[in-house]
């Protein structure tokens, strides 16, 4: 596949997609600085490909650390970045030293800010393994941990040097992992890219099948549509938001039912799903095209209703969302497929009703 140019000045860098390119050292080499390479990974993806990684980083004939973590999202913590931290201090490196995230969202999301707060900033190269990182995650420069009265609260934007996302990682990533990254996938078409979202309702098959012309098809699509916002809105200053259609309900469901009971995709599935709701109810969006959505996400094997807990837990968690602004929470919601908006102008009895339809 053809490599994708996030546009950023000074700070563009490479999208490189590809098979079998986390061998190919010329990827990764013209991104590192002269010191040591940290490699961050967990313990589920760092049998599988860090030693294949470590073999391409020693033809730089620099130190390499390997830094293992626990997989999952109670990593995402001030406790983890520290624990990081400490081990590159331990082993020597300096501010010449990068860092190398090789994982899911999770990793990527901690190794770039780990990389946004040593020693003032190094460089670091998302190494990405999932299919919700590839598409959404280790682009745009969104780094943090979380912190229990909120998700993704404590961060930075700070860019990678390139993406090198080596789709053959993707034929050990469990069904469950790999469904959820499709809801990232289907948020693209569903913010800006109608024509995007009709392809995939109609090659649906071939992408739970995984057809490589399929999922080529998917990441290069998903990362060109996110790679056109960043440039556009770097620090999310405005149209950037858009991405986060159906963060606002899903961080609130991940938050309020305790970070891992729900993969990231999944919540986002159902807060993409409570968002279209959302939108109905307040005339934006067409039922017809509401169904449309319900019945993309349903069929590509996401959930759709949240656990049934008590709306003000949900609100509570909704309240503390990066997007509240002015005592508002705002919320990216939808026109049409493929027409997105920000508004902070949504009643709350319309907020608690789509929450109490969509909870079982």
């Amino acid at each position: 596949m053809p490599s994708l140019q996030v546009q950023l000045g000074a700070r563009s860098y490479p999208i490189h997609i590809g098979s079998g390119i986390l061998h190919d050292a010329q990827r990764f080499l013209p991104h590192l600085s002269p010191g040591g390479v940290a490699i961050l990974s967990d313990d589920l993806v760092a049998p599988l490909y860090l030693p294949a990684l470590r073999e391409t980083l020693a033809r730089a004939q620099r130190p390499l650390v390997e830094i293992i973590v626990p997989h999952g999202e109670a990593s995402k913590s001030l406790a983890t970045v520290e624990l990081v931290c400490a081990q590159m201090l331990a082993a020597g490196l300096g501010r010449d030293a990068s860092l190398c995230a090789l994982g899911g969202g999770v990793i990527g999301d901690l190794g770039g800010f780990v990389a946004a707060i040593y020693q003032r900033g190094i460089p670091f190269v998302q190494v990405p393994t999932t299919l919700l990182a590839m598409v959404d995650s280790s682009v745009g420069g969104k780094t943090g941990v979380n912190h229990p009265l909120g998700k993704n609260m404590i961060g930075a934007f700070y860019q990678p040097r390139a993406v090198i996302a080596d789709v053959d990682t993707l034929d050990s990533l469990p069904q469950r992992e790999f469904r959820s990254g499709l809801a990232e996938v289907i948020k693209y078409g569903l913010i800006n890219d109608p024509g995007f979202f009709a392809w995939l309702e109609d090659h649906l098959d071939a992408i739970l099948a995984e057809d490589g012309d399929a999922l080529a098809r998917v990441i290069h699509e998903s990362c060109t549509d996110k790679a056109e916002v960043v440039a556009r809105d770097e620090l999310e200053g405005g149209l950037r938001a858009i991405l986060n259609y159906g963060h606002t309900f899903g961080h609130a469901i991940e938050a309020a039912t305790g970070y891992g009971t729900y993969l990231h995709g999944e919540a986002v599935a159902i807060g993409m799903v409570m968002a279209a709701d959302l939108s109905r109810r307040l005339d934006l969006l067409r039922e017809s095209e509401q169904a449309r959505i319900f019945r993309l996400v349903q069929a590509a094997g996401l959930p759709t209703h949240a656990p049934r807990l008590p709306v003000e837990e949900y609100l509570r968690f909704m309240r503390i969302d990066k997007k509240v602004a002015g005592g508002q929470i705002h919320f990216i919601l939808l026109r049409s497929i493929g027409e997105s908006i920000i508004t902070g102008d949504v009643p709350e009895a319309a907020i608690r009703q789509t929450l109490n339809a969509y909870m079982e």
